[in-house]
């Protein structure tokens, strides 16, 4: 960890569909999984500084019936893969499958980890020790806001996938504003660095 962060002991936490990858719908192929340009040095960048990088997402097409569960993984380890070419690497990835009225048991199923409920942050912070006070969560929806601000955790809205569109709509109307609104996952990581520095 660089000097200036020794003491941090949160994480960053990021929305996968909109934020990491480009927003094409519901990933039901392999083929439909890109990376946005600029995440594999915003990665890196918080590598360097040793702040951990968790993706979450909410994959409630397995719910649907769009695609089975398994092919999260593979999206998965393929997106593992790219940003190993660059030489970045995440912590860990953690994904809910579930919707509270879609399809069948066991995936229909009002669960506690389907953002912004915060079933995945939690456990998260328990695996690996993080203090969620200090944390970031970023996204490219409200729901990614408000994922961050039920868990204590600072919230950033990015306006990558569908985010210039949620800004735009909602922005006027919500009790509680993100703590940053970024042009992309690279802008907002910038962001976090320079406040966890000058802490």
């Amino acid at each position: 960890m660089s000097d200036n962060t020794k003491g941090f002991r949160g994480a960053v936490f990021i929305d996968r569909d909109g934020t990491v990858s480009e927003e094409v719908g519901y990933v039901n192929h392999i083929s439909r999984f890109r990376l946005l340009p600029t995440v594999p040095e915003a990665i890196l960048e918080l590598n360097k500084h040793n702040i951990p990088a968790v993706v979450t997402t909410n994959q409630a097409g397995v719910a649907r019936g769009y695609f089975k569960e398994n092919l999260i993984n593979v999206i998965h380890s393929k997106m593992i893969s790219i940003l190993a070419e660059h030489g970045a690497k995440l912590l860990d990835v953690y994904y809910c499958p579930h919707h509270p009225t879609a399809g069948e048991p066991p995936y229909r199923q009002d669960c506690d980890c389907r953002k912004p409920k915060t079933g995945l942050l939690m456990r998260a912070a328990r695996e690996h020790n993080i203090d969620l006070s200090s944390s970031y969560v970023i996204g490219d929806k409200w729901t990614d806001v408000e994922f961050g601000h039920r868990a204590g955790a600072n919230s950033i809205l990015v306006l990558t996938g569908y985010g210039i569109g949620e800004w735009e709509d909602k922005e006027k109307h919500l009790d509680r504003q993100p703590e940053f609104v970024a042009q992309n996952l690279l802008d907002a990581v910038k962001w976090i660095i320079s406040r966890v520095e000058g802490q």
